[in-house]
């Protein structure tokens, strides 16, 4: 997209859409930077593989069954910026505290107060992104979003992954750094809401006479089916970074080195993904997931050098998901209910995403390879009803 070629409505859409990927770019600096070593750090304070698992799946679950609430306060008062800045503090103050937590017990409860305030604040971000980005192209507007939001989460973990090399392994030193990206993200916010006081005029007025305000239609419950196998066959980082610390296939500043790789991975993904989903639709998630799902036999049962071939593939599949879930999203839901529709999404995606990391971890702590194949059958399965939902439902991107 030439930014020359924009008429003055896309181009502020363009400028949105830029500061909210700034604020997320640093925001994600900072949660995922501390997501890098969540899994290392309960281990050294004692915490279990199954722990691990069951921890990482409820933070995700809190983190997204809260999205269900948020989503439609968003739409019934529209205090957009009320209930971003509340997310964001939550969110990204949460993570210096965990400098302080001697326990796992208490790490845990920072970890998912982090996931709580992503909660709060992610479907109004959706939602207002999904205004500005009725004037770019959905997938170019969620891909640019994302790409920039990735940038932040390969940063964070480096800037991590250095603290750890230079200072012998000093977990607290690394999360207490994080504080500073999390001011710039949210000062960063402030200035978004300071030049965009009422962001839902970015978005294209158009009439639908026949369209009725519903959400639960077929098309959204296969979809919404579709990304629950996807979730509930993805293994959280915070299980893959115990796995190498457990079989010492790294050295603990290697690790979020390693995920780096991953968001670097998945920024990319989702740029071209995004831009790919605008000219051939839906059937590009099915090409990123179709390798994606690959990931697991790599990560667990191969050595440290193939295990960076499989975050790669891990990073395609979550580039996939965080740029077309949501242009999809957008494209088979009445604007006027986009927030709660994103909040019923998440909430649905979330539960999956703890049920499948309670019983991957349930599974790493019995055997490996069973852990394997039940990951890999249920990515297989989420492609098989993608296809049929998209067999059945020719969406239209734009």
């Amino acid at each position: 997209m030439k930014i020359n070629a924009l008429n003055p409505g896309q181009r502020r859409a363009v400028g949105f859409i830029v500061l909210i990927g700034c604020t997320s770019l640093l925001a994600d600096m900072t949660y995922e930077g501390a997501r890098s070593i969540n899994g290392p750090f309960l281990k050294v304070l004692g915490a279990s593989g199954t722990v691990v698992g069951i921890v990482a799946g409820f933070g995700e679950l809190v983190g997204y069954a809260l999205r269900l609430w948020s989503g439609r306060i968003s739409d019934k008062s529209h205090k957009y910026w009320v209930i971003l800045f509340t997310g964001y503090i939550i969110n990204l103050m949460s993570v210096p505290l965990l400098a302080f937590a001697g326990y796992w017990q208490l790490a845990i409860i920072l970890m998912i107060a982090e996931r709580a305030g992503k909660a709060i604040r992610s479907p109004t971000k959706d939602s207002l992104l999904s205004f500005a980005a009725s004037q770019t192209g959905r997938g170019w507007g969620f891909g640019l979003h994302e790409f920039m939001d990735q940038l932040g989460a390969t940063l964070g973990p480096l800037l991590v992954s250095a603290i750890l090399y230079f200072k012998s392994n000093n977990f607290s030193l690394a999360y207490l750094v994080l504080l500073v990206p999390a001011l710039g993200a949210l000062s960063v916010l402030a200035l978004a809401k300071k030049i965009y006081p009422r962001p839902q005029d970015l978005q294209i007025k158009t009439v639908h006479l026949e369209e009725a305000p519903k959400i639960f239609t077929p098309a959204f419950i296969l979809f919404a089916l579709a990304a629950m196998c996807v979730a509930t066959g993805y293994a959280d980082f915070s299980l893959i970074a115990y796995h190498l610390k457990q079989h010492i296939l790294a050295k603990d500043y290697w690790i979020p080195a390693l995920y780096s790789l991953a968001m670097l991975s998945e920024a990319i993904s989702a740029l071209v993904l995004g831009r790919l989903y605008d000219k051939m639709g839906s059937w590009a998630l099915v090409l990123a997931l179709s390798m994606s799902m690959f990931f697991a036999p790599l990560v667990f049962l191969m050595s440290f050098n193939w295990a960076i071939l499989g975050m790669l593939l891990w990073g395609i599949g979550m580039g996939a998901q965080g740029s077309t879930f949501k242009a999809i999203i957008s494209g088979i839901v009445p604007s006027q209910k986009m927030a709660s529709a994103f909040g019923i999404f998440d909430t649905l995606y979330g539960v999956a995403w703890f049920a499948g990391s309670a019983c991957l971890g349930y599974l790493y702590d019995h055997s490996l390879h069973i852990l394997v194949g039940f990951s890999v059958v249920i990515q297989f399965i989420a492609v098989l009803i993608l296809t049929l939902f998209l067999v059945r439902n020719k969406i239209k991107n734009n």
